[in-house]
């Protein structure tokens, strides 16, 4: 991942970002197990919805961080402009 973009400002939010993914990760090694030993297709679903639902999760949280830490200080700085095109175009990639 190429970016550009060099945090200079706290962000608030972090440990809450990597809990979230640390049991999202947990739940993809439990599925991954789940298919090993041949559990039913519609329980790995299900489970897959869990952990697409986690992620969805940890993504609100990278999004609210973002627009109480990166929008805030881009505004203070001058740079707000830059910063919305920034989010515009990785909601763009996480939205398809």
């Amino acid at each position: 991942m190429n970016d550009q973009h060099h945090a200079t400002h706290p962000h608030k939010q972090t440990k809450a970002v990597v809990d979230q993914l640390a049991r999202t990760s947990g739940h993809v090694t439990s599925i991954k197990r789940m298919v090993e030993d041949g559990r039913s297709c519609p329980d790995v679903l299900i489970q897959l919805a869990a952990v697409r639902a986690s992620i969805d999760r940890a993504a609100k949280i990278v999004l609210e961080d973002h627009v109480e830490s990166c929008l805030r200080g881009a505004a203070s700085n001058g740079l707000a402009d830059e910063e919305w095109d920034r989010l515009k175009e990785a909601l763009d990639k996480f939205i398809r």
